[in-house]
């Protein structure tokens, strides 16, 4: 791995501080499990289609399960 100081002229200390944070995010990177699946479509994500809650049973409920309130 190779870094490169575009502008500016840093301090080591920042440098190191620099370093760090990069390293550290490269490790959890590498430790994060690698078989979760990828991020799918949002158009075929369920979950947007119910964004607003459920209403909740009541005699009333069926008049209002489709009609946003």
């Amino acid at each position: 791995m190779t870094i490169k100081v575009i502008r500016g002229n840093p301090t080591p200390e920042e440098l190191a501080a620099a370093l760090a944070v990069v390293r550290a995010r490269a490790a959890a990177a590498a430790a994060a499990p690698s078989d979760t699946p990828p991020p799918g479509n949002a158009w075929s994500d369920p979950g947007r289609i119910a964004q607003r809650r459920v209403p909740h049973p009541s005699p009333s409920a069926w008049t209002r399960t489709y009609w946003p309130s």
